[in-house]
């Protein structure tokens, strides 16, 4: 192997190698931990919700049991029979409609009475179960005498003798507004997350959209897995070919299965965009490095072998400290030597830019949650005080679901401009969620900070948005150490004057009174 050979070959796999490997490490463990991350928050947020259901049925069966002992002495008198269905019904809010019907399975009593069922005789599988079994049931999702897709939820009632007299049942309409909706209806992200519930037969009794109820999911091991009674996490392709990280748990008493998900492809959105910009900033400093090598080798000696040791381990900070101390006496090893300083500087510079876009949230250009902690544990360390806005967009779901995704990050990132335009050069303005902003304000009073979120929420209410309009924002105000010692319990107040303001009718500011123990 000749001289210039040899130099290419010592100066890629010093200065290439080293990079690609630390390129692709850095790239499979971060995906990896992204992954591990998001399934094991879908499968806590399905475990969760999958308890939250099972505490609401049961609770749902204790009331049916509770008015079944009320109607064990009224069960002639139809009157009674009517005001206690409808008392049921709207105190609990568990259930789209009440029946109360007798051993022969006749209707003596519903509400709404507007169903129209009194005096018919039930005849679907639900009732027939009940009066042939005579104990507490869930029913499986069926179509009802009155066209709905329902779940049936009965309690027998009891002679004090023994006697069985009929039973009282609640409906959940799968099709409409329900419980199930409250329940589970709070699960949803812009990013293409949501999360469904199937039963025994895999058929999908909640959905985000109320279209796919009723619907049977074939060929999903996710499905297959939480119908069989099985709780995990894992990847699975959903009806639109879409592959999901899925986080899955049963509701024991039902044999029903919650799958919450999120699609593969937004998890790792973030990181692709990350390593791509990398890749894009170190390798044209890289190729230049290595035609200048090319170039050069004929004439290169011992000289070059003290660049070709020190190109080896461009990525120690030291690195470029010992190419400048090497003694290059002729013009060639010269311009080498500065073509392998231009490289190692802005090779350092990339990775310095990483960094500072870890902590920079891509679509406002804001700080994120890191740059909120680096910032925070900052003005701890040197016990600097400052104050909090908590910022929240109002109603910003109907912005997304009104004009599109595209109209909302165009919402997003006028006001991140405004924040950063009521800011001073040393207020720190941030993005910690979807719609939700922090500004940290140093060395500033908590009546400043209140004039500050003040001002900030006309400029904002008097701004206009392409297609959307106007929106408003709700803000809260506190301040360490007037509001708390602790430095997290400064942010949770904050957040709670942000809610007091949603309470108090949105586009206000309520700035906490730690003395007083009140909110303005």
């Amino acid at each position: 192997m000749d001289l210039r050979k040899l130099i290419l070959v010592l100066t890629l796999l010093g200065a290439l190698v080293p990079f690609a490997n630390t390129f692709y490490a850095s790239y499979t463990v971060q995906r990896q931990q992204l992954m591990d991350t998001t399934l094991d928050g879908n499968y806590a947020y399905a475990n969760k919700l999958a308890k939250s259901t099972e505490d609401f049925l049961q609770a749902s069966q204790l009331q049916l049991a509770y008015t079944a002992q009320l109607l064990a002495m009224k069960m002639d008198d139809v009157a009674k029979l009517e005001e206690e269905a409808a008392r049921l019904r709207m105190m609990s809010k568990s259930f789209n409609s009440i029946t109360i019907f007798d051993a022969t399975g006749k209707v003596l009593a519903t509400s709404p009475e507007t169903l129209g069922l009194q005096g018919r005789v039930l005849g679907s599988e639900a009732v027939m179960t009940a009066l042939r079994e005579k104990r507490p049931l869930i029913s499986a999702p069926y179509q009802s005498a009155t066209g709905n897709f329902i779940v049936f939820i009965n309690h027998p009632v009891v002679s004090a003798s023994g006697r069985y007299l009929g039973a009282v049942g609640g409906a959940i309409y799968l099709q409409k507004e329900n419980i199930l909706d409250r329940l589970l209806g709070q699960h949803f992200y812009v990013d293409g997350s949501y999360l469904f519930v199937v039963d025994k037969q895999k058929r999908i009794i909640y959905h985000p959209d109320p279209r796919r109820v009723g619907d049977f999911v074939q060929h999903n091991v996710v499905v297959d897995r939480v119908a069989a009674g099985q709780s995990g996490k894992g990847a699975t392709v959903n009806s639109q070919g879409v592959r999901m990280l899925a986080g899955y748990a049963p509701v024991t008493s039902t044999g029903w299965g919650i799958v919450a998900q999120r699609p593969e492809a937004a998890t790792l959105a973030p990181l692709t965009q990350l390593m791509q910009s990398t890749l894009y900033r170190a390798l044209p400093a890289t190729i230049l490095t290595l035609i200048l090598i090319l170039w050069s080798a004929r004439l290169i000696s011992r000289p070059l072998r003290l660049l070709a040791d020190g190109a080896r381990k461009m990525e120690d900070p030291s690195s470029a400290k010992d190419i400048g101390s090497v003694k290059s006496w002729y013009f060639e090893s010269r311009e080498l030597k500065k073509a392998l300083l231009i490289g190692i500087d802005a090779f350092h510079k990339s990775f310095t830019k990483l960094r500072e876009d870890t902590a920079t949230d891509p679509l406002t250009k804001l700080g994120n949650r890191r740059r909120l902690d680096e910032t925070l544990a900052d003005f701890e360390s040197q016990a600097t005080p400052f104050s909090v806005i908590s910022i929240d967009i109002d109603h910003f779901k109907k912005v997304n679901d009104s004009h599109g995704h595209a109209a909302g990050d165009a919402a997003l990132q006028q006001l991140a401009q405004r924040m950063r335009e009521a800011c001073r050069a040393y207020d720190v303005p941030l993005r910690v969620g979807g719609e939700e902003f922090l500004i940290l304000l140093p060395s500033t009073t908590l009546a400043t900070a209140a004039q500050v979120a003040e001002r900030l929420r006309r400029t904002v209410e008097e701004m206009r948005i392409p297609k959307v309009g106007t929106i408003t924002i709700s803000l809260g105000v506190a301040n360490w150490p007037q509001s708390s010692f602790e430095v997290q319990a400064v942010l949770k107040a904050a957040d709670e004057m942000l809610y007091a303001s949603k309470r108090g009718g949105r586009n206000r500011v309520s700035v906490h009174q730690r003395e007083v123990g009140v909110s303005s």
